[in-house]
């Protein structure tokens, strides 16, 4: 059995279900004041290398929620940002703490953790995956629509990090995938490799046909953190990818809108669109706590999946 949360191939429908509903649990319980200190004295190291808004916050004040304390490192912090191998830090780390959560460029370093370590490792993103994102979105989903059979959804904009999970995500708990993105700009080959085999999945060059009788929308910005330097290409290249009022008229009249934030209004979405569907992308937000602690609640109380 998995003892970490590397990335969303890694999972089954039934784990991604079991953490869903865990966070719907432990999302009851807090909105109706049930304490639940599943992690009693336990502590959570996070180490960023990518700057960070949601993931700190949500990491932070759900170990507190959960019983235990959250330890914040970034790479001035630690021997590693100076030469120390990854395989050396996660084991001097794996004797203080009973849990890592890692924001960071490389996969691979996220998987050298898992494997040198010996407690669990959580990935808060990579240039690969975004799976606790996707664990919060789907949560999202199935509140709104109260389940995933039948369901469609799209992702318009960048083969990133985000689109990469969604995709993997999307097609494990049964539902219809489809994407947009330009040319050049697809997801992971591996990625489109398992979406191919797995079926109930088209990739599109037009928004529109991505999104046509769509029941979610999803986007996120068209440069990640790190290709800055790559922004004013990147608009060029995504002319046309806005989520906009004309894109989600080929939608399904209910169709809901998700967005992983910080959202550029006037680029990947139209400041209207954002404002029609704020309840759900806040309420996405959100998630972010609940999704996180159940994986935390299942790691680092009971050691697996």
């Amino acid at each position: 059995m998995k003892k970490h949360l590397l990335k969303m191939m890694d999972l089954s429908c039934e784990e991604i279900i079991e953490i869903i509903n865990l966070a719907d649990q432990l999302k009851y319980e807090l909105i109706n004041g049930i304490p639940h200190p599943i992690l009693l004295g336990k502590s959570l190291g996070m180490i960023f290398q990518k700057a960070s808004t949601r993931t700190r916050v949500s990491f932070e004040v759900g170990m507190h929620q959960l019983g235990g304390a959250a330890l914040f490192l970034n790479s001035h912090d630690l021997q590693i940002g100076r030469g120390e191998p990854v395989e050396d830090t996660a084991r001097v780390l794996s004797r203080y703490l009973d849990g890592i959560m890692i924001r960071t460029f490389a996969q691979s370093e996220v998987e050298a953790f898992a494997e040198h370590g010996s407690i669990p490792i959580i990935n808060g993103l990579t240039d690969f995956a975004h799976p606790c994102q996707v664990l919060a979105d789907l949560m999202t989903v199935r509140e709104y629509k109260g389940d995933f059979d039948g369901l469609k959804m799209c992702f318009i904009g960048d083969g990133n990090n985000m689109m990469n999970s969604f995709i993997v995500g999307g097609l494990k708990v049964g539902m219809q995938i489809s994407v947009a993105c330009p040319e050049g700009y697809d997801p992971d080959a591996g990625v489109l490799e398992f979406a191919r085999n797995h079926g109930n999945f088209e990739l599109f060059r037009d928004p529109k046909e991505a999104a046509k009788n769509c029941d979610v929308v999803f986007t996120d910005v068209w440069a990640s953190m790190g290709q800055e330097g790559e922004a004013e290409l990147r608009r060029k290249a995504f002319k046309g990818y806005c989520v906009d009022e004309e894109l989600m008229k080929v939608a399904c009249d209910d169709a809901m809108v998700q967005h992983c934030l910080p959202a550029h209004r006037g680029e990947e979405i139209s400041a209207e669109v954002f404002e029609a569907h704020a309840n759900e992308i806040f309420d996405e937000a959100e998630n972010r706590l609940h999704a996180q602690k159940a994986v935390m609640a299942i790691l680092m109380g009971e050691g697996q999946f």
